[in-house]
């Protein structure tokens, strides 16, 4: 299992940053990654749960990665969604402060908008060293004050 949810995460990540380094998008690239990501994402969705609290952590934040980097939709998307943030409600209690539970507070933040989740991934990123921080800490820090600056990055607010 895993290995599946591992390379979905990578995949939708890499969905998620396409063209980002400067390097041209080529749609039909572009649309099969976002087909391949979909349907990788609702198979795992409809097949499988975690056994452990951080495989289902892992397992959530991937599908949840996953569609949001999608422009797919076969028109049960945000209940997919919905669905995916109650499994994350269940099982963030019983994560150990970790960079996981931080990525899973954020993206479910990232959704809701929701400042007790954003409070809380602060609080574990303060324990961190911010000397010798890891790449994928710099990037959640990032993420994170990204979504708190940006809450509404579709609408126009006057």
């Amino acid at each position: 299992m895993n290995e599946h949810v591992s390379s979905l995460y990578v995949r939708a990540h890499e969905l998620l940053n396409l063209g980002m380094d400067g390097s041209p998008i080529y749609s039909d690239h572009f649309a099969r990654l976002n087909r391949e990501v979909y349907e990788q994402a609702l198979d795992l969705y409809n097949t499988l749960e975690g056994n452990t609290p951080e495989e289902e952590a892992e397992l959530c934040l991937s599908i949840l990665v996953a569609l949001n980097a999608t422009f797919y939709d076969n028109g049960r998307k945000q209940q997919y969604i919905q669905r995916l943030l109650d499994r994350c409600l269940n099982v963030l209690d019983k994560l150990p402060d970790s960079l996981l539970k931080v990525r899973l507070l954020t993206c479910c933040y990232g959704e809701v908008y929701e400042e007790k989740l954003a409070a809380e991934a602060h609080s574990i990123i303060n324990t961190w060293d911010m000397a010798s921080l890891t790449p994928e800490q710099k990037e959640i820090i990032g993420e994170l004050k990204n979504m708190e600056e940006n809450q509404y990055p579709f609408e126009i607010i006057d």
